[in-house]
């Protein structure tokens, strides 16, 4: 019966949500546009009805939507860079929706500039705060580690993104620590995207079509995290013919095989799959090539296996189905300090649905997922975490003239086990079974001068009887065409928390727990009222476009950590609380500047940012409070046939806090009891931390990479790419950790040349 209830609730909403928004004496105009060649969709098109001021862009699946536009007969554009214009013919009906595909083909004569753009339309008609779209372009411009572009490098150049190593380096964003990062791909959660060498993701370039990264003020689409959200999307199969990529280097090769099930015609359907895998074996190699580089003469100790499957089935009007599953595997052990194990697998489907008599489009997701991890650091005490479990969502879309009204629903279910063996011996032991529901309804509404973003969800927790209400907000003003101000800000939740500390010597392992049954306050053994961690977000910025090449972005920002929860790894007996809350604050300014004309790319960011964090007794910096972080990347292409590109980035962050050493002392764990002779045996040697947390701080990084890419072109579809890089090339030594016991500094890694070929065929 409730059902039911629901069922005629949401139905006659769309009723009259779609009687708000339609308008007597006009139509619908939508479809999808489509690379002729291929049938890929043509993203971030403009499409525009000739004679008329009506005119959009494209999505990321190619889908375009005109409404309220009046009766009669028009003529229909598509134009994009590189592409000729594509028009058709159409005919609108008073309260119809016409569905219209375009199909653009490739020009001849590539382009090199445009004065406008569907980029630049995006920016007036969207808040786009604390944004950065990226696509494999983008990707491959940066300086290839081991000759392979990947996610994890470009990341690593974001304002507001901290990475703390070469090695088991992990991202934080404005102030937020991994676990309160979402990462989806194609819509389900990531629980760990980034193997233990910091250079490579599990996301492999040639599967993305888009990466979405929000660093704060997200709308309420997301939820579940508090700091920021990396949302990527891959591509579909090769629709129209049978190809693929492969590659070899020291440091990993792959393959990628795709082609279609139904071939790509106009005017009907079509389906396709995509494979790819890769292989890691650095571990090997390294002793002959880069033995200089370990902390002993066994090499790089690191191994990861990637592989990721995917069947697309789309339908002529822009309908679609995805089928995808994944399995990414890492291993590594540094000899005397820590061996890690971890392995994720999933399997998930999405869809699109475009009814052909509504404004209406029906998208959804179902996914399951496990995440296994494990370590053993020199102390043999292991630790082990696991997640796993699925999660489901549907939502609604709806057009109006300049506006877009969004609304959809949310569950998840997952189990969470952790346990840990402290420095005195005690266990530290969770399991915990966690079930969410959440809504969320978003409406857009642009006009002349402003667009307004409103947003709410509910994120009810079931299994802690806790609800989060997060009312969220975007505001763009246009002052005019070329400078815009903007803000975002709002409430956000999340029941997810990480075990990872702050001492390790060796920050390789990152647990998750959701909340726990029993959290304490700050310094009390009073039970705290809520058990989520929550944050507030505020941010404001100026984009500006100096010219049709340049534009420049600045945000300062403020989160407000109002709870966190925090492992208390120092108990001292099993009376005491395992878990205890913290709050904290995160504050800063980001400035990017970006250049992009013809053969010729500058990205310079500058971030200053501050991170603090309060256990009740003091408040301390984190660990991955670095002051000042730059990131200048440039890419330049050459030769006659542009087959030559030059790319390079430095980096340059100050140094990270770390809690001095005040002492050292014999520790003895009587294991035997009472029985135990600590009078003859010797203990080991233990370390005393000074009182203040965080004092100290690290020397600063800087690193310089750069690769240099030639292109042969063999035919149509094929070509052979070879790619020499160096990384660090003044071979500077920044610290990756320091033992305290053996008094003995160990340094990320030293200069690393490499030569990379591919095949694409």
């Amino acid at each position: 019966m409730r059902l039911k209830y629901n069922t005629l609730l949401i139905a006659l909403f769309v009723i009259i949500t779609s009687a708000v928004f339609a308008q007597d004496g006009t139509g619908i105009v939508r479809g999808v546009i489509y690379d002729k060649d291929n049938g890929e969709p043509v993203t971030f098109a403009n499409v525009f009805l000739g004679g008329t001021s009506k005119g959009t862009t494209s999505d990321i699946n190619g889908f375009f939507n005109l409404v309220d536009v009046p009766n009669g007969e028009y003529t229909l554009f598509g134009t994009f860079i590189g592409y000729d214009t594509a028009s058709v013919q159409i005919k609108v009906r008073d309260g119809q929706v016409t569905t219209q595909t375009l199909y653009m083909q490739e020009s001849a004569t590539q382009l090199t500039a445009v004065n406008v753009s569907a980029r630049k339309i995006e920016k007036t008609t969207e808040v786009k705060i604390s944004s950065v779209t990226l696509t494999p372009k983008d990707i491959k411009v940066m300086p290839s580690t081991g000759g392979e572009p990947d996610l994890a490098q470009y990341l690593q150049v974001l304002p507001g993104v901290i990475f703390t190593g070469d090695q088991g380096g992990q991202l934080y964003i404005r102030g937020g620590s991994p676990v309160q990062n979402k990462v989806l791909l194609d819509g389900m959660t990531i629980y760990n995207p980034f193997h233990s060498i910091g250079f490579f993701s599990v996301f492999e370039t040639e599967t993305i079509r888009n990466v979405e990264v929000l660093t704060g003020g997200f709308n309420a689409e997301y939820g579940g995290r508090t700091s920021a959200v990396i949302d990527i999307i891959t591509r579909d199969g090769n629709k129209a013919r049978y190809g693929g990529v492969v590659s070899a280097s020291p440091f990993q090769a792959k393959a990628l095989v795709e082609g279609p099930l139904k071939k790509f015609e106009e005017g009907g359907g079509s389906s396709s799959f995509m494979f790819t895998g890769k292989r890691s074996y650095l571990d090997a190699t390294s002793p002959l090539l880069y033995s200089y580089a370990a902390t002993d003469s066994s090499g790089l100790p690191y191994n990861f296996t990637d592989v990721y499957g995917k069947l697309s089935f789309n339908s002529a009007n822009g309908s679609k189905l995805n089928i995808f599953g994944f399995n990414f595997i890492d291993n590594v052990n540094f000899p005397n300090v820590a061996q890690l194990n971890w392995d994720a697998s999933g399997v998930g489907a999405n869809f699109n649905l475009i009814p052909q008599s509504t404004r209406m489009i029906l998208g959804g997701r179902f996914a399951y997922s496990n995440y296994v991890a494990n370590i053993v650091e020199s102390d043999g005490a292991p630790r082990n975490t696991s997640i796993g479990g699925f999660e489901a969502a549907l939502n609604f879309t709806i057009f109006g003239d300049d506006s877009e009204l969004k609304y959809g629903f949310e569950v998840n279910g997952f189990r969470t086990e952790f346990d840990f063996i402290n420095f005195l011996g005690i266990k530290i032991e969770e399991i915990e079974n966690t079930t969410e529901l959440a809504g969320f309804i978003r409406y857009r509404k642009a006009t002349e001068k402003f667009v307004f973003e409103p947003s709410f969800r509910i994120h009810y927790y079931a299994s802690l009887s806790d609800a989060a209400f997060e009312p969220r907000l975007g505001v763009k003003y246009n002052v005019s065409d070329n400078f815009r101000l903007k803000f975002a800000g709002g409430l956000y939740s999340q029941n997810l928390i990480s075990t990872i500390n702050e001492r390790d010597v060796v920050n390789l392992f990152v647990g998750f727990l959701s909340s726990p049954e029993q959290v304490f306050e700050l310094n009390t053994f009073e039970r705290s009222a809520h058990r989520l961690q929550k944050s507030v977000h505020g941010i404001a910025g100026v984009e500006i476009d100096l010219g049709t090449n340049t534009e420049i972005n600045i945000e300062p920002y403020i989160k407000e950590f109002t709870q966190l929860i925090a492992l208390n790894r120092n108990k001292t007996s099993v009376q005491e609380p395992n878990f205890r809350t913290e709050t904290g604050s995160a504050y800063g300014i980001d400035f990017l500047l970006k250049y992009d004309k013809n053969y010729l790319y500058v990205w310079l960011a500058y971030s200053l940012g501050y991170v603090r964090r309060f256990d009740g007794e003091q408040e301390y910096p984190t660990n991955f409070d670095r002051r000042h972080n730059i990131n200048l990347v440039t890419s330049y292409a050459f030769g006659g046939g542009r087959d030559w590109e030059l790319s390079a980035r430095w980096n340059l962050g100050s140094g990270f806090p770390f809690t001095l050493t005040q002492g050292f002392y014999q520790f003895f764990n009587f294991q035997d009891g009472i029985d135990s002779d600590y009078l003859t045996e010797n203990g080991d040697l233990g370390i005393i931390y000074s009182d203040i947390r965080n004092s100290g701080r690290l020397p600063y990084y800087h690193r310089l990479d750069v690769s240099l890419k030639k292109t042969i072109e063999i035919s149509k579809y094929s070509q052979i790419q070879i790619t020499g890089s160096i990384t660090n090339v003044y071979n500077r030594n920044n610290i990756f950790y320091f033992d305290r016991v053996e008094y003995d500094r160990v340094d990320q890694l030293p200069i690393l040349p490499s030569i990379a070929i591919s095949y694409t065929f």
